[in-house]
């Protein structure tokens, strides 16, 4: 079993590095096409939103396609979907088409899809104690794609200018072709599918197969106070990394940053979301869930106050956005593995995939309200919602962490 554990992980580990890359090098221009499809800058935000959504929508029936058959065919799934929405979106960069455009991209999400599926999927057949560890291994080797992806985009651009192709959709031709050979990696190298796998060990355990159905899942959350605590944590972590995040360069363009500068504090909060998730996955499996939950939300209040009352000072809005990073991987490790420790491995990959629907949704919502909020009342009001958010999450964390205690 330690050696089959170690395969699977590092199958993993490749196919989400190369996810990363893929998802990083499209979405790295993708503002920038959608303007130049869309003719205006009002337009240009609805394409990562569209990838969100896209993200969003794929999450139950991919959930729904590992609930039946396995992990293995739907990562593959996801990263052929993927390619495809990567592809389209060539095809509209071609056809100046920008409802295709949107199109594309919400198949392009299945890329991002594919990688947080992949999170649980680490954990499948990892010992209870060490779960958290294995979680974030493979959450930390999205930090390799997602550096690399932006700095191959201008190269991936001046490689189509033969072709008849905009310089901007080059990386999705490139992302495509990433997705690709990630869909055959895990096609060909995912084997025995770690699902499976793990049912087949709890089912001998247990003596049953158990009902392995979307609605078996959405009952297993009701019925554990835990589960839904891991839901709402990674669904509140989530929202509030991304709704923050999104409208960071904004604010710092207003107070006079440059793109070189704006990019360098964008590089810390990938660095905190990404490079430090073993740390977090560490903190999980020695200290428990709870504690790592409370960690979260400690980092992402601090976040929020730092970000939302720096005005001009570029360095303290810096140390927010990377502190919102290390809140989200805290609470992104944390609530997963509570949420895969907390219910029947039967049901795991349905709940599983709730979870990203969950957050994703909540994400698109909360940064199309970001953009609102920030027009409306400015920036640090923004931060003083995302820090409002949490509040729930504390309340239920504390809660859970007293019941335990008496």
């Amino acid at each position: 079993m330690p050696a089959l554990r170690r395969r699977i992980s590092a199958v993993l580990i490749a196919s989400q590095i190369l996810g990363g890359l893929g998802v990083a090098t499209g979405i790295a221009l993708a503002t920038v096409l959608a303007q130049e499809v869309g003719g205006t800058e009002a337009l240009a935000g609805l394409a990562p939103t569209a990838t969100v959504a896209g993200t969003a929508l794929l999450s139950m029936p991919l959930a729904a396609l590992m609930t039946a058959r396995g992990r293995r065919p739907g990562l593959v799934l996801a990263y052929l979907i993927g390619a495809v929405g990567a592809g389209v979106v060539v095809v509209a960069a071609v056809m100046d088409s920008f409802p295709l455009l949107l199109v594309g991209m919400a198949g392009f999400g299945a890329g991002s899809s594919a990688n947080l599926q992949a999170r649980f999927a680490a954990a499948d057949l990892a010992e209870p104690e060490r779960r958290g560890r294995a979680i974030s291994t493979v959450v930390w080797a999205t930090t390799i794609g997602a550096v690399l992806g932006p700095n191959i985009a201008a190269p991936a651009g001046r490689s189509v200018s033969g072709l008849g192709i905009p310089a901007t959709a080059g990386p999705f031709l490139w992302a495509a072709g990433v997705f690709l050979v990630s869909a055959v990696l895990v096609a060909v190298l995912l084997r025995p599918d770690p699902l499976l796998t793990a049912r087949a060990l709890a089912a001998g355990e247990e003596g049953a197969s158990g009902d392995r159905s979307l609605r078996a899942g959405v009952r297993a959350v009701r019925a554990s106070p835990q589960a839904r605590l891991a839901l709402v944590t990674v669904a509140v972590s989530h929202t509030a990394m991304v709704s923050i995040m999104s409208m960071t360069p904004v604010a710092l363009s207003h107070h006079g940053a440059g793109i070189p500068l704006i990019g360098l504090v964008i590089s810390g909060h990938i660095a905190g979301m990404y490079a430090f998730s073993p740390a977090m996955g560490w903190l999980s499996d020695r200290l428990g869930r709870l504690p790592v939950i409370g960690l979260a939300v400690g980092l992402l209040a601090c976040a929020a106050l730092l970000a939302g009352t720096a005005g001009a000072s570029h360095g303290r809005t810096a140390t927010g956005l990377f502190l919102l990073g290390l809140g989200w991987s805290a609470g992104l490790v944390s609530g997963s593995a509570l949420l895969t420790d907390s219910v029947p491995a039967v049901t795991r990959a349905a709940v599983q995939g709730l979870s990203d629907l969950t957050m994703n949704t909540a994400a698109g919502i909360g940064g199309m309200a970001a953009g609102v909020i920030v027009a409306q009342a400015g920036y640090g009001w923004l931060n003083v919602v995302g820090a409002c958010l949490l509040l729930p999450l504390a309340a239920l964390a504390a809660g859970r962490s007293l019941r335990r205690a008496a």
